[in-house]
């Protein structure tokens, strides 16, 4: 092999060398002795060169193998540091390539160590003013030891949250400072304390956006909100009182719009303003008391209206009729709205819903006094049907409507501990008091119509026969479009025609001329069948007979309907229809 070439050339050149060494001492002529000397010095010398040269050569070796130890030792505390793995070293790896691996392992880790503590630097210094602006503790984590990746991950994924945490805080402040600067203005305030003047003043990124400090920015907000709504509510209530005033003293629109601009805002001035008209005004309304007073009770008078106060209670309040127009008795009346006005709001939702009721019971009893009206068939505008249809709806949804109020008025009963009275009396009771009412006015309706029928039907029974020769037909004239054939001839179709099944199949005819029966007369006739005999005549002589002698043929169907008065009707005619009055034209044939 090549160390074997390396050997023998050494040697070669090493024997060359002395044999050429042995040639010039001997040209020379150096005595033999110190040829001997001088090629002992050349072993020596050339033994002592080699000596130092495997000297250094081990020294190298120690060396190595000292780096390579340096380097271990170095690469297990680093792993440790970085809580990385041991490397392992490659199997057949010289002493020289061991040492460089270690070397550059080393190197490696050390660059990485260095690039996590400069990413901790970065992260504590970012860390350290988040805690400054936001007064929070600083994360939790050695500063001097290494850190490793899920510690760095960890401090990251906190500063993160960290700096979302402090934008969101930055966002609240900027947004309630808005808001305090508008209620200051709002309430033409300026900022009293240091905290406020640095709420107001101070630049918003170097605001300590802490805890504590984002909860006093909320509470004085919320304390300049509540002033601010405090003032509101006296506006309002001064705006109230002046339009209240306004009417009842019917100031004029002109000097109304003196103070429109302060009937809007509230602000210091405003109130101010406001506060002025009224003094102005109560000393108006002490000049002009009667006028005052008699307004308040228009006013009370709505107010009783709205809240459904029964007469009882509309008397209870014996001032209403007081005239002594005093001072006292205005503010009676002012504390009757207020009670007025603070019934109503308590009931509010309750008398929205009896209104309610009310609204579509009116409707319903209109439109059912319309169904009863003869006169809608002459509508040709097609408002019968939508009316009837919103008769339906209504006769539907108000049982519904009354269901609801009353699940409504049961809750508000319990409550409240008290009944919720409609002009005196339960709602309920009420309901019913309208709908038995409604019926009775019905039945009282229906009566009114039967007595009219019955008197008219009476009158025709008791006058026919005196009717004008005008308005009577004679007997056997035809009557246009009622012609018609009986037995191969024609026979004329009276209203009375219809009869001739009841008297035997003979048409009944009279030489002598009679009164028709009318339609209502002829019908009294089918309810007489003890008197099929008798002819339309004598049934008028009869009556008329009866009622010039005594007087004694009564009607009794008023209370009822037309079959108990056709029956009652039957009755008398029995009892006092006498046989003499058979003496008719009628023939049996």
């Amino acid at each position: 092999d090549r160390k074997a070439i390396f050997r023998a050339e050494s040697v070669a050149y090493l024997n060359r060398a002395l044999v050429r060494l042995q040639d010039i001492w001997e040209e020379i002529g150096i005595p033999e002795e110190q040829r001997l000397q001088r090629t002992n010095d050349v072993h020596k010398h050339i033994k002592g060169l080699l000596d130092l040269m495997i000297a250094e050569e081990e020294e190298l070796k120690k060396r190595l193998m000292k780096s390579i130890e340096s380097c271990r030792k170095e690469l297990t505390n680093m792993c440790s540091e970085l809580q990385l793995p041991l490397f392992e070293e490659e199997d057949g790896c010289t002493m020289l390539q061991m040492e460089k691996n270690s070397r550059t392992r080393l190197e490696m880790m050390k660059e990485h160590k260095k690039q996590r503590m400069e990413e901790l630097k970065s992260l504590i210094v970012k860390d350290r003013e988040l805690c400054d602006i936001m007064c929070t503790t600083p994360f939790c984590i050695e500063k001097d030891s290494v850190p490793s990746l899920k510690q760095l991950e960890a401090y990251h994924a906190y500063l993160d949250d960290l700096t979302k945490e402090k934008e969101r805080r930055h966002d609240e402040f900027v947004s309630i400072k808005k808001e305090i600067i508008v209620c200051m203005d709002d309430l033409e305030q300026s900022p009293e304390t240091s905290f406020e003047t640095d709420v107001m003043c101070e630049d918003e990124e170097a605001f300590c956006l802490s805890d504590d400090n984002i909860a006093a920015i909320k509470l004085l907000l919320s304390q300049l909100q509540e002033r601010k709504a405090q003032n509101e509510l006296r506006c309002s209530a001064l705006r109230t009182k002046i339009q209240e005033l306004w009417e009842r003293l019917q100031i004029p629109r002109e000097e109304r719009e003196v103070l429109s601009e302060h009937m809007v805002k509230s602000k210091k001035r405003n109130i101010e303003a406001l506060q002025t008209e009224v003094d102005r005004l109560e000393v108006l309304k002490m000049q002009s008391m009667k006028s005052v007073i008699e307004a308040i009770r228009d006013e009370i008078a709505l107010l009783w209206e709205r809240c459904f106060y029964s007469q009882e209670q509309q008397q209870a309040f014996l001032a209403y009729h007081d005239d002594d127009f005093t001072e006292e008795l205005l503010n009676l009346h002012e504390g009757e709205v207020r009670t007025l006005k603070k019934y109503h709001e308590d009931h509010k939702e309750l008398f929205e819903g009896v209104t309610k009721w009310q609204e579509n019971w009116t409707l319903y009893l209109e439109l059912d006094k319309k169904a009863n009206d003869p006169s809608r068939f002459n509508n040709r505008g097609g408002n019968l049907l939508k009316e009837e249809k919103q008769r339906t709806d209504l006769q539907k949804s108000l049982p519904k409507l009354e269901k609801c109020l009353k699940a409504q008025i049961d809750v508000w009963e319990q409550e409240h501990g008290k009944e919720f009275l409609v002009n005196g009396q339960k709602f309920l009771e009420y309901v019913q008091q309208q709908w038995d009412h409604h019926h009775t006015e019905k039945e009282k309706e229906k009566l009114e119509r039967q007595m009219k029928k019955t008197k008219q039907i009476q009158e025709e029974m008791l006058y026919g026969a005196m009717r004008t020769p005008s308005k009577r037909r004679i007997v056997g004239t035809p009557t246009p479009g009622k012609v018609r054939k009986l037995n191969g001839t024609s026979t004329i179709s009276t209203p009375n025609s219809f009869l001739s099944s009841g008297l035997g199949g003979t048409m009944c005819q009279s030489s002598i001329q009679k009164p028709p029966l009318s339609f209502n007369a002829m019908h009294l006739f089918l309810f007489f069948p003890t008197c099929s005999l008798l002819t339309p005549s004598s049934f008028y002589g009869t009556l008329r007979s009866q009622d010039t002698q005594d007087h004694t043929f009564t009607f009794n169907s008023i209370a009822g309907s037309y079959s108990e008065f056709a029956r009652d009707l039957s009755k008398a005619s029995k009892s006092n229809v006498k046989t003499a009055v058979l003496n008719s034209t009628v023939s049996h044939q």
